[in-house]
């Protein structure tokens, strides 16, 4: 749901002085990929953190053993100005054993472009 939606408002994000839109996950290239193109995705810029090193150095890297995932990324968006976080939006809930719902509420693109000055 985030990432078409993500899509769909690109050139509102763009309107509001966003140079670009990303998603990364904590996937390899070819998953993203695959990702993109079934959702049809034409603008936001997909970036794979298969390791997981970036997202751990974010402290947005959690364990979902319950779900079976392994290490998975938890929700957040964030925007950059001049490659420092400028602001972030996070899930509430995160937590190492996957007892969550997978929330999806702040990080909606509509809540985050409503949100940006």
């Amino acid at each position: 749901m985030q990432l078409p939606g993500l899509d769909a408002l690109y050139d509102d994000f763009k309107a509001k002085g966003i140079d670009e839109v990303y998603c990364m996950s904590v996937n390899d290239s070819f998953v993203m990929n695959f990702w993109a193109e079934k959702h049809e995705i034409e603008n936001v810029k997909m970036i794979p953190d298969g390791s997981g090193e970036f997202t751990r150095d974010m402290d947005m890297l959690v364990w979902k053993p319950a779900q079976n995932f392994g290490y998975r990324s938890w929700r957040y968006a964030m925007t950059l100005n001049g490659m420092e976080v400028d602001r972030m939006w996070v899930e509430d809930g995160k937590n190492q054993m996957g007892l969550d719902s997978d929330p999806y509420e702040v990080t909606k693109p509509e809540n985050i472009l409503k949100n940006l000055t």
